[in-house]
């Protein structure tokens, strides 16, 4: 990045009828004064014109991997050393496919795979294309790999259909490649994060436990560690594979959650309580399988200990953020559980429309008051959340 705050991006563009946003984000990208190389496949090309790209972006197009022009006829290399950061908006579920096997057999594939800056793709597709098990596997595949996926967001095809698959639109993608450049906002702390439900025994086979599928907490150890936080996750029972570079702590119960934090919050700068851990226990668990009787069962329950608040309690806490899930007033159930666990930061969401949702609704609670955030994908939350509260640890001098 110069003085200026010009930006060096380089978009590629594949074969979709969602190319036509890709020549909006490239105006909104000069507009603000970025430096904009476009590089298309041959599919892309049948949907816009190089000339069109051309026009917009000031800079010749690319297109071809043995274009003889690129200095060293080594353009596969060339045209992304000197760029901060590599978009493909649309990305097929073919390229998408290329991608996750490393492949490079055109310009735009081989230079993703020799690129030194980090990768986003904007995926744009059918919405079978999308769901179909092999896509996903590719989508989990980048992930790991540490490729950010740019939603896709669901609606109208060009198709006729209505699902999963359209292509986020210009201004929500360059809102996220301004967010992809922007300095680490939590680079270098230690956050310490809970996530997904706790299971407590009632005998060796069956438990209490609850909906929560993990995906807000281990979407905000992803955000964290996008930001240049160094992430710790303890992490109750999901399915989900681990952020790719968070240190994961695996825990059951809400005793050995408890237990895992109070091992780690020492070396913490930031908590964020997200895990949806059990309010109480089987008083006594059978250590064998109860036989099913006519009778009915009784079981005494006991509470666990709270950990968000037995973290915020400690003489000198970390920076504490809490998630509250309610079933009706959320407003005032929230905030005065953020004022009983003298919490700086709540989470408040509804629990019907968020428990293993792969959306959520939020509102952030702080000391200045109530800060709602619309209906979205719950990565884009925890971006959100993470941006939030670097801001609040700047004005505690924390950050």
């Amino acid at each position: 990045m110069n003085a200026s705050g010009l930006r060096r991006i380089l978009l590629g563009l594949t074969g979709g009828i969602a190319a036509y946003k890709a020549a909006e984000l490239t105006r909104l990208l000069v507009k603000d004064g970025h430096d904009v190389q476009v590089v298309m496949s041959e599919a892309a090309c049948r949907f816009v014109t190089p000339i069109t790209m051309q026009a917009l972006s000031g800079k010749p197009v690319a297109t071809d991997l043995w274009d003889d022009s690129v200095p060293n006829a080594m353009g596969h290399i060339e045209l992304s050393r000197d760029r901060e950061l590599i978009v493909v908006a649309p990305a097929s579920a073919d390229f998408l496919a290329k991608l996750a096997a490393g492949l490079a057999d055109d310009l735009l594939s081989t230079l993703c795979l020799a690129r030194e800056c980090p990768l986003l793709v904007a995926p744009a597709m059918n919405r079978q294309m999308w769901e179909n098990p092999a896509t996903q596997r590719n989508i989990q595949r980048l992930r790991e790999d540490g490729v950010r996926i740019l939603g896709p967001a669901s609606g109208d095809q060009a198709c006729g259909e209505v699902g999963m698959g359209r292509m986020l639109e210009a201004e929500q993608l360059y809102q996220e490649i301004l967010a992809a450049l922007a300095p680490p906002v939590l680079a270098g702390v230690r956050v310490l994060i809970t996530a997904g439900p706790t299971f407590e025994a009632i005998d060796a086979v069956r438990g209490i436990t609850n909906r929560s599928s993990g995906r807000m907490g281990y979407a905000v150890a992803q955000a964290a560690l996008e930001a240049g936080a160094q992430v710790t996750l303890v992490s109750g029972p999901t399915s989900l594979p681990p952020p790719v570079g968070a240190r994961v702590v695996h825990a059951i119960s809400a005793e050995d959650m408890l237990a895992a934090v109070n091992a780690e919050v020492d070396n913490a700068q930031v908590f964020i309580g997200v895990a949806a851990v059990a309010d109480y226990r089987v008083a006594k668990p059978s250590e064998q399988k109860i036989k099913k009787s006519d009778q009915s069962l009784t079981l005494e329950l006991v509470p666990t200990v709270d950990i968000l608040a037995s973290v915020a309690a400690r003489p000198k806490p970390p920076f504490c953020v809490g998630f509250a899930a309610e079933s009706h007033n959320l407003d005032q159930f929230a905030e005065e559980k953020r004022k009983r666990k003298h919490l700086p930061l709540l989470v408040g969401n509804v629990a019907q429309n968020a428990i293993g949702a792969e959306q959520s609704e939020i509102v952030f609670y702080d000391d200045t008051g109530r800060h709602p955030l619309p209906r979205a994908p719950k990565i884009e939350q925890a971006r959100a959340l993470v941006r939030h509260m670097a801001a609040l640890l700047r004005m505690k001098g924390e950050g």
